[in-house]
């Protein structure tokens, strides 16, 4: 593969496989995404994968053929991409194309004096909400936000099983960080299904693939995000697309994205957020209204088009700034 660094043609990114439904959304992009495999596959290096419909633009390479190929950028997406990945899978060349850090998550320490731990002040940072941009202590100079993108859901909301929702990965694991004492003490009152990978041990349903969420959120009444710090989840947002009222604390950037009242319930206060749960199951009408102005504003603000131009400019402006200066200091020198 001869991938040309002109902004004219598509792009060749290289990342590995960390978040597959963010991986899966990037993918619809105008851009070619190269992921590696590796014999046994360990985190980061699964391929593609089984899970997600990715399209041709996405590419398994093996991982001792990474070296061989040229790429306009690398895309690193956690601390190990950047402080080991990248020197042992990538030549000194291709450590040398421009470079983007898509940071995922809110600082798991101090939420306001965690050091980010990318450094390199030619690499630029990138985050999924402004609250972690906000919160995270970053020591680079080029720091950007690009908000989720979407894609909508084929399922019509129904709400006709009078409970909620929670989807969480290993939430009792993570304990007060992802609310598992929260969503104990609301399960006692509020009828609740648990979904997400391993809670099949403590009597949740287990891991529901990612293509098989929109009908499988569809039918609940409505969906709770009892997390107090983390970053803005892609289920939530995957909710809200397919129509369905939310319930979250007013923390992190949810308390931006739920309007009180009217796509759902935001508080701090736990007695509040039951009040509101409860209402939603007793008027099934109100929750369909609340979940169509939910839809509107997952429509609006976290479309896939948005998305995926955002990612395009932010690449091509990237690595085009990156040729220029190169050439620029060639022709000094």
């Amino acid at each position: 593969m001869q991938a040309s660094q002109s902004t004219e043609k598509r792009p060749a990114v290289f990342t590995w496989h960390i978040h597959g439904s963010y991986l899966y959304y990037l993918s619809q992009a105008d851009i070619d995404i190269y992921v590696p495999l590796a014999h046994p596959v360990r985190e980061g290096y699964y391929g593609r994968g089984q899970t997600f419909p990715f399209g041709s633009n996405v590419k398994e390479v093996p991982v001792e053929q990474v070296k061989e190929l040229d790429f306009d950028c690398i895309l690193f997406q956690s601390p190990h991409n950047f402080l080991r990945d990248q020197y042992e899978i990538l030549s000194e060349a291709q450590r040398a194309i421009p470079k983007i850090y898509l940071e995922h998550n809110a600082p798991n320490g101090a939420a306001a004096s965690s050091v980010h731990p990318m450094n390199d002040p030619f690499v630029t940072l990138v985050h999924v909400t402004h609250y972690n941009k906000l919160m995270w202590d970053q020591t680079v100079p080029d720091v950007r936000v690009i908000e989720h993108g979407i894609i909508e859901s084929p399922w019509p909301y129904t709400g006709e099983l009078e409970k909620g929702i929670v989807v969480i990965n290993h939430i009792r694991e993570r304990g007060r960080d992802t609310g598992w004492d929260i969503y104990e003490q609301l399960k006692e009152v509020i009828p609740l299904d648990l979904a997400g990978m391993g809670t099949e041990i403590y009597g949740g349903l287990g891991e529901i693939l990612h293509p098989q969420l929109p009908q499988f959120l569809s039918r609940y009444r409505f969906f709770l995000n009892p997390i107090r710090h983390t970053s803005l989840g892609l289920s939530f947002l995957e909710a809200m697309m397919g129509g369905l009222p939310v319930v979250a604390l007013a923390t992190t950037e949810y308390a931006t994205v739920i309007r009180n009242g009217y796509t759902g319930f935001v508080h701090t206060n736990i007695s509040e957020l039951i009040e509101g749960m409860q209402l939603l199951l007793e008027n099934r009408d109100l929750a369909a209204v609340m979940g169509r102005h939910a839809q509107r504003t997952a429509k609006h603000k976290y479309n896939i088009t948005r998305f995926a131009k955002d990612w395009e400019h932010l690449i091509r402006s990237v690595a085009s700034f990156q040729i220029q200066t190169h050439e620029t200091e060639s022709s000094i020198h």
